[in-house]
């Protein structure tokens, strides 16, 4: 029987559809300590982002049953997949299940913002009465400029154009023919967008995407969404173009270390905070166990691996 640990837990309805299929589903959390030792009992590890999966927990498996491991989300940088494919484990994620939930809190984070809706509301339950000093902008007529323009851009530029807002975008592949939205290089896209929402991994050779000299070429009162991957924008960056003025305010929903211990930021009155909560639906939840299912069965049907 093929074993599958959920070091991370998955929806009820998934478990219970891989045991029906005759999989043995074990629904426990080990820590880095254990998890290496632990996974040469497992065929099959599924992870969401808490789980890290090292060059070294992969060497502490080597030698057990480990043949896939599955992300259950969209980014995968948490897992060392160059050195999982050269251990001759497959990695797989799950791209399409949480696109509209992401593309709705972007659209919530920019609200709070261009409303104080954020702000507004902790001032209030301390006993202030800001009327006067609240007063925002409308989200119509604005530029909104996506930087990664997938799943989760596209989903977003439908509710952004809804919205009577102009969108842009850029993508590291270039012009999408079949889009109508303008395309602009990153550039062009940062100096001329009055939002601007992140939807890119995080290249650790690279390194961030949005640091000082970004900020500094954007327009004076820009607006920053970040629900894509924390280092993408450099923190220390983000504080100082905050603190003077040249960015109006930032919806931030990943962070550079999490938990983060970033209080300043968190606590920023132009910032409005969530706890990377993108792919936090219901629905979202449910689709990703439905795409896990579907990509352990696939796996096990192509690869010809027995139950």
């Amino acid at each position: 029987m093929i074993r599958v640990l959920t070091n991370d837990g998955l929806q009820k309805g998934a478990i219970n559809k891989l045991t029906s299929l005759g999989f043995e589903v074990v629904n426990n959390h080990y820590d880095k300590d254990e998890l290496g030792t632990a996974l040469k009992e497992f065929d099959i590890l599924v992870i969401r982002s808490a789980t890290k999966v090292t060059a070294d927990i992969l060497d502490k498996a080597q030698g057990g049953k480990l043949k896939l491991i599955i992300r259950a989300g969209v980014g995968i940088d948490n897992i060392d997949v160059p050195y999982a494919t050269q251990k001759g484990v497959v990695v797989k994620n799950t791209p399409n299940a949480s696109s509209e939930s992401v593309a709705e809190l972007v659209i919530g984070h920019m609200f709070a913002l261009a409303r104080f809706i954020a702000i507004s509301n902790c001032t209030m339950r301390d006993g202030q009465w800001n009327k006067k000093k609240y007063e925002g902008i409308e989200l119509g007529g604005k530029t909104l400029g996506i930087v990664g323009m997938g799943r989760i851009g596209k989903a977003l530029a439908k509710k952004a154009e809804a919205l009577g807002m102009k969108v842009v975008y850029n993508d590291i592949f270039g012009k999408q023919d079949e889009l109508s939205y303008e395309f602009l290089e990153l550039d062009d896209l940062l100096k001329s967008s009055d939002f601007i929402s992140l939807h890119v991994p995080y290249d650790k050779e690279k390194g961030s995407l949005i640091g000082k000299a970004q900020f500094d070429i954007m327009k004076d009162g820009v607006y920053l969404i970040n629900c894509a991957r924390g280092k993408v924008v450099e923190e220390a960056a983000l504080l100082e173009a905050l603190n003077n003025g040249k960015v109006a305010g930032a919806g931030i929903d990943v962070f550079e270390e999490e938990p983060t211990k970033n209080e300043a930021l968190v606590n920023h009155p132009k910032v409005s905070v969530t706890p990377h909560i993108g792919a936090a639906t219901k629905e979202a939840q449910e689709r990703i166990g439905e795409e896990v299912v579907t990509t352990i069965s696939n796996f096990v049907t192509n690869n010809l691996v027995a139950i």
